[in-house]
């Protein structure tokens, strides 16, 4: 762990950001007190949250019953365009 002031990150914020991807945590003092953290940010997972979804049973069995229905746009646009100026 590396600490350094707020007016070194001022001075040089881009440096900074950088090394923090090599030292991995960086803490910025004001005054020897630490104020904030500079942490590198984390690789994007490689499959997406709800790709992993998995449904209820319930769900399963009605899914097939289930027909597309209107767009929502389509009612709020309908709705907008009969409402009384």
């Amino acid at each position: 762990m590396k600490a350094i002031t707020i007016r070194e990150l001022h001075a040089a914020t881009g440096k900074w950001v950088r090394r923090a991807t090599a030292l991995g945590e960086l803490h910025v003092t004001e005054r020897g007190r630490v104020v904030a953290k500079l942490v590198p940010a984390a690789a994007p997972p490689a499959e997406p949250f709800f790709a992993r979804r998995k449904l209820t049973r319930a769900y399963q069995s009605a899914h097939r019953f289930l027909t597309g229905g209107t767009d929502a746009t389509a009612m709020i646009s309908s709705d907008r365009d009969d409402a009384v100026p």
